[in-house]
């Protein structure tokens, strides 16, 4: 028989303290997500000021200045912690999108890329229903189906799911062919294509509101009986099976290539919706005589300070030392308790713009050559441990750092993650950045002759001359990153003459 028994055990813990838990927290927000962090701390807590503060602190009556050194040291710099035991280290999402907005102005006030608001796309579609004969009945349907419309354009219910959402949500009882019905009406709107259920049927709801012509006729012939073969390139599957000319292929397939595949996304409203959200860059980087000078950008933020009347009540209770109520002894510790949340805000904002200065600084360094000429193929080879390593910073703090942050130069505005790339040893024994080889890769294919695409195999030959030497699986892994089809896929859609 088992005995039970007490056995004591000693074990080391590393535990985060509050003042380093809101640092890691400051350190993963960009800049507009801190001013409404900062305006929502000012109205919490009431010890915290805005504005310069009018008169000169005297903390030392309030704090004890030496706890306080110990306690507010940066964290990052401490070797022996790992932020992995605190937060997961997601990984930083491959941003790609950039937009120029100029250099910032001498006062770094940010500017916004101006965009005129229209009408939603769902709005364009729902204000037609009222150019139809629908009664009143049939056209709130309309609205509920418009509503069930992707930015694409494309109807993804069935009517039958249709039916039943109608029946739980509106109470409503109609038939799937009464929705259909109104589902075909709906498919007669601006833009041609909309209410599609999927890229086949778009596409042919196109090509029959065009005025009939023998190219058209084949084209809906092809789109009718062969999409999947359409989808494919195979073209002489097409003409064997409808017994075409290459002429005739040649023309239907023009037609085709005319069209909207997502007729939503030609609508202004979508456009708008998609690109409200403006970039707001965390830093701004310029040259001055041949200089980079590197800006943090405040923005809005104001400065911050401890309430003068809080310490000023501070320093009234401790005056009253041993002769304070109850009631003094606990608003002073509530008092105390603002104050110092208050001052560990203030650090923390301090210690967040220590930190990514010096990050930015360290990824300038290395990439110095691109922040003057602008030019990718200058990006050298660099991962988050080199910036770690440079800063003295832990390679998670690095990777919080870059997250969503953004560098506007002269150039555009690149998201941090931008400047990290993986390397690759070219045939000198040269440490190259795989964004350089991409580069070419891209315009080798650019360049290519489209009725007969560069294959895999013939890219790697290609690249070995230029020094580069790849695997075949390593070019298909770069141009699936690039959103590079295979070269099937490429080829043009003319048939080239016997």
């Amino acid at each position: 028989m088992s005995s039970l028994s007490l056995i004591q055990q000693q074990r080391l813990q590393q535990k985060l303290s509050p003042s380093q838990i809101q640092v890691i927290r400051m350190l993963e927000l960009p800049a507009c997500d801190l001013l409404q962090r900062v305006n929502e701390e000012l109205q919490e807590n009431p010890a915290l000021d805005e504005g310069r503060d009018p008169l000169a602190e005297t903390e030392e009556t309030i704090f004890d200045e030496t706890a306080q050194e110990e306690e507010y040291n940066n964290p990052l710099q401490n070797e022996d912690f790992n932020y992995d035991d605190y937060v997961q280290d997601d990984e930083i999402p491959d941003y790609r999108t950039r937009a120029y907005m100029g250099s910032s102005d001498d006062d770094d006030s940010v500017r916004d890329i101006p965009m005129s608001a229209g009408i939603s796309f769902g709005e364009h579609l729902k204000s037609q229903i009222y150019l139809t004969k629908m009664d009143k009945p049939d056209r709130h349907i309309a609205k509920f189906i418009v509503g069930n419309i992707d930015d694409d354009g494309y109807l993804r219910r069935t009517p039958e799911e249709i039916v039943d959402d109608l029946s739980f949500r509106e109470g409503l009882m109609v038939t799937e062919e009464h929705i259909s019905d109104i589902i075909r009406q709906i498919q007669q709107f601006d833009p041609p294509g909309v209410g599609a259920k999927d890229l086949q049927e778009c596409l042919l709801i196109q090509l029959r509101q065009k005025n009939s012509t023998p190219a058209i006729e084949v084209a809906i012939r092809i789109l009718d009986k062969c999409f999947n073969a359409f989808s494919k390139r195979h073209f002489d599957v097409i003409k064997e099976r409808l017994n075409l000319t290459e002429d005739e292929l040649r023309d239907a397939i023009d037609e085709i290539t005319r069209l909207n595949p997502k007729p939503g996304s030609a609508w202004v409203g979508t456009v708008y919706d998609r690109h409200q959200t403006t970039i707001i860059p965390d830093f701004y980087v310029e040259q001055r005589d041949g200089e980079l000078i590197l800006t943090l950008n405040q923005g809005d933020i104001p400065e911050l300070h401890i309430s003068r009347e809080y310490r000023d009540m501070m320093q009234d209770m401790s005056a009253a030392g041993h002769k304070q109520s109850k009631e003094t002894r606990q608003a002073a510790r509530f008092v105390k308790a603002k104050i110092d949340a208050a001052r560990s805000f203030i650090d923390a904002i301090k210690q967040r713009n220590e930190t990514l200065t010096r990050t930015m600084q360290a990824i300038m360094k290395v990439q110095h050559d691109f922040f003057i000429e602008g030019d990718e193929t200058y990006l050298k080879p660099m991962v988050l441990q080199d910036i770690a390593d440079i800063t003295g910073y832990d390679a998670s703090t690095i990777s919080r750092v870059s997250n969503s942050k953004y560098v506007q130069t002269e150039f555009g505005i690149y998201p941090l993650k931008f400047f990290f790339s993986e390397s690759i040893v070219n045939a000198e024994g040269e440490e190259i950045s795989t964004r350089e080889v991409k580069k070419i890769l891209s315009e080798m294919i650019a360049g290519e002759d489209k009725q007969e695409p560069l294959t895999d195999e013939m890219m790697v030959t290609e690249l070995a001359k230029q020094g580069y030497i790849l695997a075949r699986r390593t070019i298909a892994k770069y141009r699936e990153q690039l959103g590079i089809p295979v070269a099937r896929l490429r080829r043009d859609f003319h048939i080239k003459e016997s």
